[in-house]
């Protein structure tokens, strides 16, 4: 008697698919982007978390990021690469990776930090640890609580 063992059932996955994923990093920006560049590079983005079922919120301003991205294991595990082979210049620090059970988000959230007083004053007065803002010198539940308060009115509600 022959067994098949090439036929993996979706009950039974291997790689992990399974697993949701949240990772959230940080990164400086060492190159200042044009806005076109910036665009460009962001749609790319959208297109392969959309194609790869990964979800994202993205805080960005002239000079670092904060990302969180969710997905299945293996979707992330690869997206992680990605973003390290293809983005040298911005050397991400992974501040924090968990499973969770559902998502937070539900799409590719971004949010663009201006030098306006308000963005500015909001983000120092409740999130960051330095005269400016800086995301280096924020602990990781200091992030996570940002990127929440940040994109509240797009969370999923479960």
């Amino acid at each position: 008697m022959q067994t098949n063992t090439r036929h993996t059932s979706d009950k039974h996955k291997r790689n992990g698919e399974h697993i949701l994923i949240s990772l959230t990093y940080i990164a400086k920006k060492t190159d200042k982007n044009s806005g076109v560049e910036l665009a460009r590079a962001l749609e790319h983005w959208r297109r392969y978390f959309e194609n790869n079922h990964i979800t994202s919120a993205l805080v960005v301003n002239d000079d670092y990021f904060i990302q969180n991205i969710q997905g299945s294991r293996p979707a992330i595990n690869q997206a992680l690469a990605k973003i390290i082979s293809e983005y040298l210049e911005i050397s991400p620090n992974v501040i924090e990776v968990e499973e969770i059970e559902v998502r937070t988000w539900d799409k590719f959230l971004i949010k663009h930090l201006t030098s306006s007083v308000e963005d500015e004053e909001y983000a120092l007065q409740h999130f960051s640890a330095g005269a400016d803002f800086n995301p280096y010198l924020m602990k990781s539940t200091q992030i996570r609580h940002f990127l929440n308060a940040i994109f509240a009115e797009d969370k999923i509600v479960s």
